[in-house]
Formats: C-alpha cells, sequence, structure tokens
C-alpha cells in the first residue's frame, strides 16, 4: 500500500527566534522557506520554515520559537529525539571542523553502517547529518555561507525516536503507515519509507526504558512530530482510514495549514506523525515564486489578528 512517498517535513519547538534563524540558514545553510506563525491556539509564536529554495517537499524543517512566552519541555523516552538530515558521501569530515568552529561541538560516529555528525541545535536537540549514498537529491547549496555541491545537506534522512516498547512501535510502523523493517539489532530498529523518487529515507528505532516520560505538548527544546508526505488528499484520506480501522483512533481530523493539509496520530511509541500533502499553490500563495521565505505572513482566518500577532513576537533579525 503506497500511500506514502518520503518525509514531507519534520517540525520541533525551539527556544530563541534568531539562534534559530542563525542555525538554520548561517551555519547549516538551509534557506528560509516561509516565516509565519502558530496556527493553533492563542499565543502569538512564529513559525519558521527551512529547506532548499524552492521549499520541495522532503527537505522542510520547522520550528517554534518559544523563548518569549517561556514554555520548555523534557527530553525523553516515548518521543522523537534526534533530527536527521542527509549529506553527499565524503562530507562529514567538513561539518565536524565547521560546527566545531562555529562553538557548536561535533564529533564524527558510525551507526546502522553509515558515517554521520553529531551535534545539537543550540535549544540541545540532538541533530545528526548522515552520509548517504542512497540519495539522488541535489544538494542545498549556499554561496553566502560557503557551502558548496560536495558539502551541501540533501534533505531530510530522516528521525529517532526513542520507545520503553519495542514491539508496539514496531507493528505501528510496519502494519499502520506501514513502513518498512530493514534493521534490528542492539543498536535499534531502522524502518524505511517509502520513496517513489528512491531516496533513502528512516525512521531510527531506540529502548530507552531509563530516561522519563518526554513532553508531548508544543514546548522548547523538543521535536514534536514526523511528516510523511502522501503526495494528495486521497491519498492522505485513505491511510488516515486505514490506521484508524486498525484502532489508532487517536488520529484527527484533516487541518488546514494554508500550505498543505494535515491529519496527526499519536503512535504507541509516544512519538506524533502527520500525513501530510501540499496544496496546488503551495508556498506561493503568499508570495511569489522566487520570493517565498522573505516576509512575514499570516493565514487568511488571522487577518483580523495581525497587529496584535506582530506586536506579541519575539524581535528578531531574519537576514
Amino acid at each position: 500500500m503506497a500511500l506514502v512517498s518520503g518525509y514531507h517535513h519534520l517540525t520541533l519547538s525551539t527556544d530563541g527566534a534568531q539562534e534559530d534563524f542563525d542555525f538554520y540558514t548561517k551555519t547549516l545553510g538551509l534557506h528560509s522557506v516561509k516565516r509565519t506563525v502558530l496556527f493553533d491556539g492563542v499565543i502569538p509564536v512564529y513559525h519558521l520554515y527551512y529547506g532548499s529554495p524552492d521549499g520541495d517537499a522532503s527537505t522542510i524543517i520547522t520550528t517554534f520559537p518559544f523563548r518569549k512566552p517561556g514554555i520548555y519541555g523534557r527530553r525523553g523516552t516515548n518521543q522523537s529525539r534526534t533530527i536527521m538530515q542527509s549529506i553527499p558521501k565524503g562530507a562529514a569530515d567538513f561539518w565536524v571542523e565547521r560546527l566545531n568552529a562555529r562553538g557548536l561541538a561535533a564529533a564524527k560516529v558510525t551507526r546502522f553502517g553509515a558515517d554521520r555528525v553529531v551535534f545539537a541545535h543550540p535549544c540541545g536537540i540532538p541533530h545528526e547529518l548522515v552520509e548517504s549514498d542512497g540519495d539522488g537529491r541535489e544538494p542545498i547549496t549556499n554561496a553566502a555561507q560557503g557551502i558548496t555541491r560536495a558539502h551541501g545537506i540533501k534533505g531530510i534522512y530522516g528521525a529517532a525516536v526513542a520507545v520503553m516498547d519495542r514491539t508496539a512501535m514496531d507493528d505501528f510502523l510496519t502494519i499502520a503507515l506501514p513502513l518498512a523493517k530493514e534493521a534490528d539489532s542492539d543498536e535499534g530498529l531502522v524502518f524505511r519509507v517509502p520513496d517513489a523518487g528512491g531516496v533513502v529515507q528512516r525512521v531510527e528505532v531506540i529502548v530507552d526504558r531509563d530516561s522519563h516520560q518526554g513532553t508531548w505538548t508544543l514546548s522548547g527544546g523538543t521535536i514534536h512530530h514526523l511528516a510523511l508526505n502522501t503526495g494528495d488528499e486521497e491519498n492522505q484520506m485513505k491511510l488516515r482510514a486505514h490506521i484508524e480501522g486498525l484502532g489508532f483512533t487517536d488520529i484527527s481530523e484533516q487541518k488546514d495549514r494554508n500550505y498543505f493539509k494535515s491529519c496527526y496520530v499519536r503512535s504507541p511509541g509516544g512519538a506524533l506523525f502527520e500525513l501530510a500533502w501540499t496544496t496546488p499553490q503551495g508556498w506561493a500563495r503568499d508570495e511569489p515564486p522566487g520570493e517565498i521565505g522573505k516576509t512575514l505572513v499570516f493565514p487568511p482566518w488571522f487577518k483580523d489578528r495581525e497587529d496584535e500577532l506582530r506586536a506579541g513576537l519575539e524581535a528578531a533579525e531574519f537576514a
């Protein structure tokens, strides 16, 4: 049942807006794709999107900087733990040197047979850049930041999830989504995300019965959800019905995210998954193609709150 084709995006809650923007655009060399606000609730918080210049699905990392409201969570088990992005083979040493030179402690390790660079977002969320020879996407370059084709991030490789009960998570990933199980060892479990283009994207699962339960709410310092790309509404609704029919009833109705449509489901291992597809207008709905991510934009339903939201947002320079 090929109702998923790769990742759509990954979303985390961070700390300061300025350090977040600088980390992704200046240190990692991603491009600003969209600057808007949190659509849920009433707190004025940025929603920042980073990725390839055109905002291609499977390259997007999105963040909610929570420094101003001062809402922070706890990293732990039964929660998504690590953001992973793909880099070209042989690029790890470049990134270790670059990150350490910028004050971010980084080291090269090997896990599941892949060399990867381990480091953390300034707010503490673990990140990895994984050397992948199964990724034909063009690297994201950024001449202003010294990121060339030889080293640029290609897009999402995946995410690591920490769980107490590996069996329940195994069943969810292989039966409900469904992903293909690739590895099961003392390092953990690896599941391949289907991708029509053949790009290797994965969910890695580690067993952690020692840490405290991690926070599930939107709160600084934690990963909020992992979004898989259904491509269109038909696939999204078919997959939603399939998941709900298995008894995973903690699944949302479709939500309008302006640029894409989403459904969310809580896995038995705690990680929140999203089923998403980009609308025909996509990022160009409120900014012209080639100019996305340049201005602060609001969805139509916030038209009467724009002044209030602007006044409540954290001060930051997005340049």
